[in-house]
């Protein structure tokens, strides 16, 4: 992973990390004084389409179709994404079933099915609900033009980076890889990929995880049904090992191992990934305030 100029410092880290612990207890504190209400994820806020009919039905988490789900576990690309293909690339929403795509792991692969996920804001007054937003990825935010254009997937989406994967939503620092509002978007339309066996393919330049579990919430789901029999390698595991935090208190140990990385470093494999990654944000910001 090559390095921009001028990263920041040992100590400009350490501090960074230590206004980061800080944040994230503040916001832990004020999550458990005031927890989130039903009223917080109303149908209100915004509408998630699906092509079955299912509006105004209840799925079996208790949860109105069409209303937003509050889980992570949401593994998708923005539409418009571009994945490299055995043709050259191609937009995510662009491909079909039997489409080839080169893999990191098992060379060329034929697309097994398309996952396709739309969501709708019915009161484009209101802010979209966190979870629902993408992770963009900036143009070279992982090394030189990786990814070559900006990345857009979701936080539980993840990518290949130094033999792991890691889940967008751990490696947000602010510079390179934030958090996309989406504020001027109404709807927001997220499209997965199945192989046959879990892989890592190439979406703008950057090594992505494939679908590893079909969703049920898929809005296509009935088709992926139809034309495929589920086998017990729906059991598979990654195609490399997966490294993510597990919630906000993992987290904030995280960022206290990497504030006193410069006198003892404890630090696991998952806090050097995304320490080299903040510190090439901040290198790549600097470059870019003193160009301009």
């Amino acid at each position: 992973m090559a390095m921009p100029q001028n990263p920041p410092t040992a100590l400009q880290s350490s501090r960074r990390y230590l206004i980061k612990m800080s944040a994230l207890l503040a916001s832990a504190i004020i999550a458990k004084i005031a927890p989130a209400t039903a009223d917080d994820f109303r149908r209100d806020d915004f509408d998630r389409e699906r092509d079955r009919g299912r509006d105004g039905r209840w799925d079996r988490d208790g949860k109105r179709y069409g209303e937003q789900r509050r889980d992570k576990d949401f593994h998708c690309f923005l539409k418009g994404t571009r994945i490299r293909t055995a043709e050259g690339e191609k937009k995510i929403e662009d491909l079909a079933v039997g489409d080839l795509v080169p893999t990191v792991f098992g060379g060329i692969s034929p697309i097994q099915w398309i996952g396709r996920y739309r969501f709708k804001r019915s009161n484009p007054t209101k802010a979209w609900v966190k979870d629902v937003l993408p992770i963009r990825v900036a143009r070279s935010a992982l090394a030189p033009d990786v990814p070559h254009t900006d990345l857009y997937v979701t936080e539980a989406h993840a990518l290949l980076i130094d033999g792991v994967l890691v889940v967008a939503g751990n490696l947000i620092n602010g510079t390179t890889i934030i958090r996309y509002d989406a504020s001027e978007l109404d709807e927001l339309e997220f499209f997965h990929i199945k192989l046959e066996l879990h892989d890592v393919v190439y979406a703008a330049g950057a090594p992505c995880e494939t679908l590893l579990k079909v969703d049920e919430n898929a809005a296509n789901f009935a088709e992926y049904l139809r034309g495929y029999r589920p086998t017990t390698r729906e059991e598979e595991a990654p195609c490399a090992p997966l490294l993510q935090y597990n919630g906000r208190r993992s987290e904030i140990k995280s960022c206290l191992r990497s504030a006193i990385a410069p006198w003892i470093d404890r630090r696991q494999t998952l806090d050097l990934i995304r320490d080299k990654l903040d510190a090439r944000g901040i290198a790549l910001l600097r470059e870019a305030e003193f160009i301009s």
